[in-house]
């Protein structure tokens, strides 16, 4: 089989899946079909803005520290950990994990750890960016946090 042939049964294939879920919707079958992604939206989309900001402050930090300013080292580690976090955090809300408020309680830490570090920066956009994201990150865990 070529590429083409690999291609075409893609394509027909896609096609079929939604012919498919389409004739499916239309259908009763005495069950009810969930919206997913509602239950923590705003949870994800916090977590999603401060893996962001952070990576853009992180990468700041890198530049800064290639050039010998080393005030910006533990920015950098704080807003790494950030990365870390909230990456786990998006993902856990999405699947609305059973074990997302024990995780929303430790990201509030780290990003409440990191807040405070890029107070210490904040004349750079970067830092303060991150700030603001990690302090909304903040709030939205505190409402789900164990």
């Amino acid at each position: 089989m070529n590429r083409r042939e690999l291609l075409l049964g893609a394509v027909a294939m896609a096609a079929a899946g939604t012919a498919f879920g389409a004739s499916h919707e239309h259908m009763d079958m005495g069950h009810e079909h969930h919206v997913m992604g509602t239950v923590n939206d705003k949870l994800i989309a916090a977590a999603a803005d401060c893996v962001s900001k952070a990576n853009l402050c992180l990468q700041h930090c890198i530049v800064l520290l290639g050039q010998g300013d080393t005030s910006m080292a533990e920015c950098a580690k704080t807003s790494s950990q950030v990365i870390a976090m909230c990456g786990a955090l998006q993902q856990m809300a999405a699947a609305n994990s059973k074990y997302l408020p024990q995780l929303a309680k430790v990201c509030m830490d780290v990003c409440k750890t990191c807040e405070e570090e890029c107070k210490k920066t904040e004349k750079h956009p970067e830092c303060k960016a991150c700030k603001e994201s990690c302090a909304a990150c903040y709030e939205e865990c505190k409402k789900i946090a164990a």
